[in-house]
């Protein structure tokens, strides 16, 4: 193999890319990106570079020294626009064609958007973040469709510059569907506390020069508008290639799509034998870890390729609240508070999933509190012996 071609400057191509290296590949490694910057953290988009905090010249995943170290043959600026996998070819928007022996698919996902002309922002560059900044004066008034984690920490943030924040989301408990309604209502109880108007039950059907409409025809009345309705994986440069896609790149547990072709990232579904499911993580800790893993199957020998079997990871921070989970949490059956108080925000929460334990949720709590139950995730601990040694701790 003497051509590999990573298509995603991201955190996930980003760590392929230095697995590669490190691991003695010293063939022609081509690094492609749609943005004209090298990759960056986007974490702190909705964060640090929101609230000003930090600078752009913050953000770079590693210094400009330690990417020329790799050695990279870097296509910034010019989006891949489509795969040819008989001619083993990776077409870029410039109209050239980059052969490859191996090729990894880091492109990440894009926001949704709502119908209308009102120039709605989104949350996904750096570009988009430092837009929303500039707009985002003392008694702005911001209206923020959907209140996941991402519109969570966006009104969270636009509140302490000042803004007069609405938060609107269509479910009648925000996140109930990966956290549970109990731990939903806590966390959205700290955008009232605030001073957030908090409307759930509610749908935008389009954005307006005023605002947004909902679908009971009611005009939201704003001075901007932050969409936070999801994402959808970057997938349409791959429509005519073969590859299996359907809310992403389809992998293996290997993350492996094809014949030499594996993907990761927020744009890689693939089969997590720890969990028994299909899944798609849009997290930066999972980037990264996918991203290497990704690599090391590709360089591997077919016998000597390892499943990507990861215990999921994700933080947010939200006013005073830092928020710490493992697992997955979608689909649980249960959710038990296993420490801490709820009324306090300051508590742990557990997922049951058919009898095993396969989430932990903390607010407020010191990483060390959470760190035990990554473990016993990881280990299939069945969840009435979860319980209990949390009950024993308890005492």
């Amino acid at each position: 193999m003497r051509r590999v071609v990573v298509v995603g400057a991201s955190a996930a191509g980003l760590a392929a890319a230095e697995i590669l290296r490190r691991t003695g590949y010293d063939g022609t490694l081509t690094l492609v990106g749609d943005e004209p910057q090298a990759p960056y953290d986007r974490p702190p988009l909705s964060k640090q570079i929101l609230s000003g905090e930090w600078g752009a010249e913050r953000l770079p995943l590693r210094p400009g020294p330690d990417l020329d170290a790799l050695g990279l043959d870097l296509r910034l600026g010019s989006a891949a626009t489509g795969l040819d996998m008989t001619d083993r070819t990776v077409c870029l928007a410039d109209g050239e064609q980059v052969p490859y022996d191996g090729l990894i698919v880091a492109t990440g996902v894009r926001p949704r958007r709502l119908p209308g002309d009102g120039g709605a922002h989104v949350l996904r560059t750096l570009d988009d973040a430092l837009a929303l900044r500039e707009r985002l004066k003392p008694g702005c008034r911001l209206v923020v469709v959907g209140a996941g984690f991402l519109g969570a920490e966006a009104a969270a943030v636009a509140w302490g510059l000042g803004a007069r924040v609405t938060l609107l989301e269509p479910a009648p408990v925000p996140l109930a569907h990966a956290v549970g309604t109990e731990v939903g209502q806590v966390l959205s109880q700290a955008h009232l506390d605030h001073g957030v108007e908090l409307r759930t039950g509610v749908t935008v059907t389009e954005v307006t020069d005023g605002g947004v409409r909902l679908a009971d025809g009611e005009l939201v009345e704003a001075d901007e508008v932050l969409v936070a309705i999801g994402s959808l994986p970057n997938t349409e440069w791959l429509a005519d290639s073969g590859l299996p896609v359907g809310d992403g790149v389809l992998c293996d547990a290997y993350c492996a799509a094809a014949p030499g072709v594996y993907a990761a990232g927020d744009v890689a579904r693939w089969d997590n034998p720890l969990f028994g499911t299909s899944m798609r993580i849009e997290h930066r800790t999972n980037a990264a870890e996918q991203g290497m893993a990704a690599a090391r199957n590709l360089l591997a020998a077919p016998d000597a390729r390892r499943p990507f079997a990861p215990v999921p990871y994700f933080w947010s921070d939200q006013y005073d609240m830092k928020i710490q989970a493992y697992g997955y949490l979608r689909g649980h059956d249960e959710v038990a508070i296993v420490d801490g108080d709820l009324a306090e925000r300051r508590f742990v929460a557990a997922y049951r999933t058919g009898e095993r334990l396969t989430g932990a949720l903390a607010v407020g709590m010191p990483p060390k509190a959470v760190r035990g139950w990554r473990q016993a995730i990881a280990g299939g601990t069945a969840w009435s012996d979860a319980v209990t040694a949390a009950g024993t701790e308890a005492a």
